[in-house]
Formats: structure tokens, sequence, C-alpha cells
């Protein structure tokens, strides 16, 4: 598709960094943590253009805290999160590790992130020796244009020019570590109304290093960016027209193959429910050869604050 040339006087017209390496390097940096003692680690947050800490962000730190209590052979093949309250980007997160269970195939983690001493966010993770298995299925993978066809959402962003909500956040007009490219994408501000599904491409900018609970982190931090979006879109709604108040009220993921963040993953996305102010979404990630690798859920609330009626 073609994007629009940006008003050259709109914040809108930011150029995006030219060291992609930095930015990859910088997300990874954050994921890995500040080991204090055997059970607790301190992390660091960054600034998205969001009012308080991204929950991937959360998502990610957490799930490589347990990682670290865990052997590498041993991977994680689920997680269950809840976040509790908004964090502040501005102050470091503490992540404290329940070593709950060690069993002969399946050990369990338990993750509470707290600021100030208040708990924000708490997670159960689930890993398995790695065993064949007597069978193996999985759902077929959409039909989908090839990622290099697309527009970042990056430069679709960008190119609203002038028409860019005022107040708007520099620094989510920037590019990031992880691109995502939208198959088909709605207008930012005056989406039309269209099912409750959507396929988006992601992968880093560059080289990931070889470390597999490194790139399930970044897959947990990746699957949080845009799953509500499926949740708006019977309802024309976009995040972007400044009528909403979302926050994650819970995530959930399964992983189900290996994979690498630097190559390209489809995300398929659907929103079967939405009502009492939530929206319920799933996820299905496939690599780009059609394996299924992971699978997602998240509920959210959605709440119209110039309107009566909530979504749903």
């Amino acid at each position: 598709m073609t994007v629009p040339d940006p008003a050259p006087d709109s914040a809108s017209a930011l150029a995006p960094p030219t060291d992609p390496a930095r930015l990859v390097a910088d997300l990874v940096t954050l994921l890995r943590l500040e080991q204090i003692d055997a059970d607790r680690f301190i992390g660091q947050s960054e600034d998205i253009g969001t009012p308080r800490v991204f929950g991937g962000q959360v998502l990610g730190q957490s799930l490589m805290a347990a990682c670290r209590t865990v052997g590498a052979d041993r991977p994680v093949h689920s997680l269950h999160a809840y976040f509790l309250l908004p964090g502040d980007k501005n102050e470091s997160i503490d992540y404290l590790v329940d070593r709950v269970r060690d069993g002969r195939s399946f050990t369990t983690r338990r993750v509470v992130a707290q600021q100030k001493g208040r708990t924000i966010f708490t997670m159960m993770a689930s890993f398995q020796t790695v065993e064949p298995g007597a069978f193996s299925h999985q759902l077929t993978m959409p039909e989908a244009p090839a990622p290099e066809t697309l527009v970042s959402d990056a430069e679709l962003r960008r190119a609203l020019g002038n028409r860019a909500p005022a107040g708007m956040n520099d620094k989510f007009l920037l590019e990031r570590p992880i691109e995502f490219r939208t198959v088909d994408p709605p207008d930012l501000l005056t989406p039309e109304l269209r099912p409750a599904e959507a396929l988006v491409w992601m992968r880093a900018l560059t080289e990931l290093p070889d470390d597999p609970a490194l790139h399930c982190a970044l897959l947990a931090y990746a699957s949080d960016h845009g799953l509500l979006r499926a949740a708006l879109l019977p309802h024309g709604l976009s995040f972007m027209q400044g009528r909403l108040r979302p926050a994650s009220l819970d995530h959930a993921m399964w992983f189900h193959r290996d994979f690498r963040l630097d190559d390209w993953l489809l995300y398929a996305i659907d929103s079967p429910s939405g009502g009492g102010a939530r929206g319920l979404c799933r996820g299905e990630i496939f690599s780009r050869d059609g394996r299924l690798v992971a699978s997602v859920a998240q509920e959210g609330m959605l709440r119209v604050v110039d309107a009566g009626t909530p979504v749903g």
C-alpha cells in the first residue's frame, strides 16, 4: 500500500532511529534483568509512549526471572499472569521468584512483581523436560501476503502527519525494536467496522542471541502489542482516537514449538467476546513456514471515556 508523506512540521514527521541494532540490544538488556540473589531480580522500565509501564515489558521480565531459576533442559511451556496495578515507568521493578515445585518432568514458578512494596503483577509459569510425544497436530496457518509487501505499523503512525492527535507522545511514533506489519490495516483514526480479527507479521529488527529463554521472553513482550485492538474492530474504534481507557487484566501463553523472533512470525488475533467494559482476545503465532509456535489469550478493560456506552 502507498503511505502518504507526513506533514514536515508535524511531530509525526520524526525519522526512525538509524541504529536498529541499538534498539534491539537495549531491549535485550531490559529483559535480562539484574540478579540480586538466587530468587530476586531487578528490572528497569522503558518509555514507549504509554502513560504507565507497558504490560508486555512486565510479562517478558517476569518470564526471564522465572527462567533464570530453571535449567535450560526444561523450557517454558505456559504462563498465566494478572496485571494488578499500573506500574510507574520511572521506578525499577522488583521480581521475586517462588520455587513452587521441581518435579520429575515439570517445574513450576510463581513470580511477583513489586514497586514501592506494592504488588503490581503476578505470574505462574510451568516448565517441562523435552520429551517426544505420542502425537502432534496443529491449526493451519492462515493465508497472508508476505511481510516484505507490507508497510510497517510505525510508518503508518508517522504517516498521519498533522492528523495525529494533539499531545501524542513522540515516542509512540518512533521505530521499535520489534517491527509489526499489519495485513490490511484499518485507518488509525477513523476505522471502518470490520470483523474482530487481524493478521500481523512481527520480528526483531536485527539478529538476536542464541538463547531460547530470551526468545520466549521477547515473544511474551511482543504478544501484548496490539492484541486488544481486535476487540475494537467491530465497533469502529482505535486506540489513537483518544476515546478509550484500556488496561490489560490478564495474559496467558502456551509455547508449542521452537522459534526465533528474528525470523518473521505471523500473529493471527481475534476477539470472541466483548462486553461489561472488557474484551477477550486470542492469538495464534505461526512461524513463516507454517508451524504453530505459541498461543495467547488476554482479557483487557476497554472503557469509552467520552460516551455512555462501553465497548461491547
